[in-house]
């Protein structure tokens, strides 16, 4: 039982469609600095134009949870796949609701084992390092390439080629997914009354408590933390690579860079496979934030000694991206491990609703940086990573859960 893991195939199109998810949201990056002038805004504006999609999807969460009632799955990506074909050539995307239904997919207890939900959480998050590297290297091919019609070009390319793949993706999809939560019978079943048998026992009802309570406070936090400075970065590296002399990049510089440091990366996001069967999660969390903050910290020498390189730039890139991504595999499963089944609608609603917010303020955040200063803009950073730190480190004992 604490084994088990969902129908092969259904969970692979999950799998999947998460990390396409990831490579639409990320393909815009690149020249998200170029669209914002064109639209006449500047470097903080190319923030919003990436983080304002997921605005949207935090508004449609609720309402699609109202559809699913939490009993079935297979409707509502059916639904969202459907909307991504449709709404992704006008970056309207309520499609990236479906982030909260895969972390849920992964985590449902109907259908995935305790020793099971850190591992598939981890395929997540390989997904995840896919639209990192993919998603921003074709949005500045694309815009290399430009195209010359008005309504084909380097800014609207992107939406179009993701509409195909999405219509595509969609058909497929309908073919092969299968929900695995039979759907609930309205049939009542009638047993004949024995005066002399005593009536069943009610199941106690959970009560979470204070130090529980707290512990979902701090994995929110870190699961707003780790977008917060993933989504900074994407956003901050094109803007800050075009203004710094020493760069002076095009849209297409800018994605083959961050597709770089997501590359070096991604291999090592196999090895948190091994790490998820083998340690706890709460082990896995600590060394995926020190290893983002520690890239933090040589950011802020490098800058503070006036010594950004492209070598020096890359590994900070490299250690952060690797780091934060690591950290983000254990929030779903780590809380559906400790609190009951019945939870687990809330905590991936809450959890989701902690990375939106990481998502929006970081695009943002980073697209303000050279504005605001780039010490600053990594002082900040850094500021968000302690307060994660010093809440799980405070709560250590309280994040113990099975591996797995």
């Amino acid at each position: 039982e604490e084994m088990k893991l969902p129908r092969l195939t259904s969970l692979v199109i999950i799998l999947l469609t998460s990390a396409l998810l990831q490579v639409s949201f990320f393909i815009i990056v690149s020249s998200s600095n170029e669209y914002a002038e064109y639209l006449g805004g500047g470097s903080t504006f190319s923030g919003l134009v990436i983080g304002i999609p997921t605005v949207f999807s935090g508004l449609a969460l609720l309402p699609m949870m109202k559809i699913d009632q939490g009993k079935a799955f297979g409707s509502p990506p059916m639904v969202l796949f459907a909307n991504q074909f449709l709404q992704a050539s006008i970056n309207a995307r309520f499609g990236f609701t479906f982030w909260m239904y895969s972390k849920r997919y992964c985590s449902d207890p109907r259908i995935v084992g305790v020793r099971r939900r850190t591992t598939l959480a981890s395929y997540l998050v390989i997904g995840q390092g896919c639209g990192f590297a993919l998603g921003p290297f074709v949005g500045g091919l694309l815009y290399k390439v430009g195209f010359a019609s008005g309504i084909f070009n380097g800014y609207t390319s992107p939406a179009w080629l993701m509409t195909g793949v999405w219509a595509a993706w969609w058909l497929l999809a309908g073919l092969l997914y299968k929900d695995e939560v039979p759907p609930v019978s309205d049939t009542i079943e009638l047993t004949p009354t024995n005066p002399s048998s005593a009536p069943p026992a009610a199941e106690p009802t959970f009560r979470a408590t204070t130090r529980q309570y707290l512990v979902i406070g701090t994995i929110c936090w870190v699961a707003m933390m780790c977008f917060f400075i993933l989504g900074a970065w994407e956003a901050n590296i094109p803007v800050y690579g075009r203004s710094a002399p020493a760069f002076d990049w095009s849209p297409f510089a800018a994605g083959n860079f961050i597709a770089l440091g997501g590359g070096i990366a991604f291999p090592f996001l196999f090895a948190n496979l091994y790490l998820a069967r083998r340690f706890q999660d709460r082990y896995v969390l600590a060394l995926g934030t020190g290893l983002g903050t520690l890239g933090l910290v040589i950011m802020l020498a490098l800058l503070k000694t006036d010594n950004v390189n492209y070598g020096g730039f890359i590994v900070c890139w490299f250690i952060v991206a690797l780091g934060f991504n690591i950290a983000s595999t254990c929030t779903i499963s780590l809380l559906s491990k400790q609190l009951p089944g019945s939870w687990n609608k809330k905590i991936s609603l809450a959890v989701q609703y902690s990375n939106y917010l990481g998502r929006v303020t970081g695009a943002t955040w980073g697209g303000a940086g050279v504005h605001v200063g780039m010490l600053n803009y990594i002082g900040v950073e850094l500021l968000v990573a302690s307060v994660g730190i010093v809440l799980f480190m405070t709560l250590w004992k309280d994040l113990k859960a099975k591996t797995g």
